[in-house]
């Protein structure tokens, strides 16, 4: 009788913990290496520790690739089809406003193509999402809808004049964001660097 109790208890608590593990996780990703890092944090460290718990192995690969899952977002920032010189406004032509637009598309699929070879190599299920407009308020967006459990946030470790000037992405979301917000600050830079 004890041992059935015993294992009652063992799938209650493996129950509990695959419940605690599954997580949904939004990174907005870039060409900058600092949402790569991000992206690498969180693979290695918010869903590469199976292997540590007590859940068995064949449970855990399952949980893995059902249950968790990162949604990478990238977006565009909003073109705008005229110019304005020193002297009249000049408005770009439909040819250009298709090659620059088509040029947006191409550097966001690459983005995200790299980062969904990373999910891959770490046997975790990754969606795709590709929005237009300003980041800041995007980011923020796509992590209420998607009711997301973390944001993770690259940091490109501006200093205090160009985040002044610059605005940092990171901040305002760590402020508006529904959601927790990590920010993954990057490597210290070596002597070489």
């Amino acid at each position: 009788m004890e041992a059935a109790e015993a294992a009652a208890q063992v799938v209650e608590r493996q129950d509990l913990m695959a419940e605690e593990k599954r997580m949904k996780v939004l990174v907005p990703m870039d060409e900058s290496d600092g949402s790569f890092y991000a992206l690498k944090w969180a693979l290695d460290n918010l869903f590469g520790n199976y292997a540590a718990s007590e859940v068995p192995p064949l449970a855990a690969a399952a949980l893995a690739a059902e249950e968790n899952f990162i949604t990478l977002v990238n977006v565009q920032p909003l073109f705008q089809p005229f110019i304005y010189p020193a002297g009249p406004v000049v408005y770009a032509t439909p040819a250009v406003i298709d090659a620059v637009k088509k040029g947006q598309q191409q550097n966001a699929a690459n983005i995200l193509s790299r980062a969904l070879h990373m999910c891959k190599q770490n046997k975790l299920k990754a969606e795709t999402l590709i929005l237009e407009g300003d980041a800041k308020d995007k980011i923020c967006q796509a992590a209420e809808e998607l009711h997301v459990d973390l944001l993770v946030l690259g940091s490109r470790g501006l200093g205090t004049i160009k985040r002044a000037l610059l605005g940092s992405v990171s901040n305002y979301c760590a402020h508006h964001a529904t959601c927790p917000v990590l920010i993954v600050k990057p490597p210290p830079r070596s002597a070489h660097d």
